[in-house]
């Protein structure tokens, strides 16, 4: 049997640079794939075991373990761990074992912002991110491949850890503000990217300007939501799966419970996109993209990480 690669967060965050992600993303996930709703188990002290399973023909086999615990930002550690194994889809025989907290982080603003690229308004100059945990710097990362924004901002419970990411970012280049009151600046985005573990709404419907795009990311539960249902309402709404997002996407289940939308409201997939259906209208129409997550996104990330390191 050959050697099983390992690799390492670092190792992924030096291969997968994010324009190239998103084109392996914009090709890989056109193509159907055999992706089961992962299996969601609740661990003690509100912490979350998810195992998401996916194979695709000529692609390979892979799943990947998920531990959520919320509360490790007071212990100084990501809210966040996983693993993901690849096997050949021919012989079954395990490829690679990656350490999967960066390639959850990177394949999921990538594909954000492959959504962003047929959704957010050609002319949008304003990003605002949501949240200041481990995805927030990716997010901001990811959508200025697609978009080039003037200004970013970045709101966060949390004021020094806002001060934080923003200065991190801006040594990186990017125009990143501490947003001071979440409000004014989400009346004044064209792209508002949420990434928080919320379990009530954060961004009201009565707060979107015309031709804004809502990319709702954090909330992966049921149980959870970062808008409300008028904003909802207002969408016209994309989800990466229709059939992870019913069982799993808090934002639009709370919008059905509460009757501002049915679940014939959720207009087109992700590969709707990629086919050339569904793509922002008018300026003026609201838009939104929810994910929850689709195994298939990691397993177009893990090969794209082996080809890079194979040509090495």
């Amino acid at each position: 049997m050959q050697s099983v690669r390992f690799f390492t967060n670092a190792d992924v965050a030096a291969a997968l640079a994010y324009p190239q992600l998103i084109e392996a993303l914009r090709k890989g996930l056109a193509n159907p794939a055999e992706a089961p709703v992962r299996a969601c188990h609740a661990l003690p002290d509100d912490a979350t075991l998810l195992c998401m399973p996916v194979w695709q023909k000529g692609q390979g086999v892979g799943v990947k373990l998920v531990t959520v615990f919320p509360n490790n930002g007071a212990k100084g550690l990501p809210s966040v761990a996983a693993l993901f194994t690849l096997f050949d889809d021919a012989t079954g025989q395990p490829l690679a074992v990656l350490e999967a907290s960066e390639l959850t982080a990177r394949r999921t603003a990538c594909t954000s912002a492959l959504a962003a690229s047929a959704l957010v308004r050609h002319d949008a100059s304003r990003l605002l991110v949501v949240g200041t945990g481990a995805l927030a710097a990716h997010m901001v990362r990811a959508h200025s491949v697609v978009r080039q924004y003037e200004r970013v901002d970045i709101w966060g419970r949390d004021p020094e850890k806002a001060a934080a990411l923003a200065r991190q970012l801006g040594a990186e280049g990017y125009p990143v503000q501490v947003a001071a009151d979440l409000q004014t600046c989400a009346q004044q985005a064209d792209c508002i990217s949420c990434v928080t573990t919320s379990t009530s709404p954060l961004i009201l419907g009565d707060w979107l300007r015309p031709g804004c795009h809502l990319d709702l990311v954090g909330a992966f539960l049921p149980t959870m939501r970062e808008t409300d249902s008028a904003a909802v309402a207002r969408s016209r709404i994309v989800v990466d799966t229709r059939a992870g997002a019913l069982e799993e996407a808090g934002d639009l289940l709370f919008a059905i419970a509460d009757g501002a939308i049915s679940e014939q409201s959720i207009h087109f997939e992700l590969s709707d996109l990629l086919h050339g259906r569904g793509h922002r209208q008018t300026n003026s129409e609201i838009t939104l993209f929810k994910s929850v997550g689709y195994a298939l996104e990691d397993l177009i990330a893990a090969q794209l990480l082996l080809a890079s390191a194979e040509s090495q």
